[in-house]
């Protein structure tokens, strides 16, 4: 997984809005919801956090180079911590399942004014 292009991913998604909170993180998010998170120091993305099904939490965190994400974990969000840890492939449609998880909770009138921006 290539951190900087699931942050270029994440930030073509419809709607996404990337800020940088909390001193270092990249936040991206879909109607004020954070669908996915990048910690930034020295100007290097160093891990990429986000939503994953709840029914698949642990599969995911049994993996190798994949914890559950700092103050996150309750909500069923995984970090990972090593680029190696998946395929830019596998993250994508990691990351675009996230973004539909987050979307999927907004009202029907903020989902139909971010699918016409």
């Amino acid at each position: 997984m290539d951190f900087n292009l699931a942050r270029d991913f994440c930030s073509r998604l419809p709607g996404a809005v990337v800020e940088t909170k909390w001193g270092s993180d990249l936040v991206f998010s879909v109607g004020k919801k954070m669908f996915a998170v990048s910690w930034l120091r020295d100007d290097v993305l160093r891990n990429f956090s986000f939503k994953v099904e709840d029914q698949r939490f642990l599969e995911f965190t049994d993996r190798q180079h994949i914890i559950p994400a700092p103050y996150m974990a309750r909500a069923k969000w995984i970090q990972v911590v090593d680029a190696t840890a998946m395929s830019d492939a596998e993250a994508e449609e990691l990351l675009q399942h996230s973004y539909q998880l987050i979307f999927s909770k907004l009202t029907k009138k903020l989902q139909r004014e971010i699918a016409h921006e």
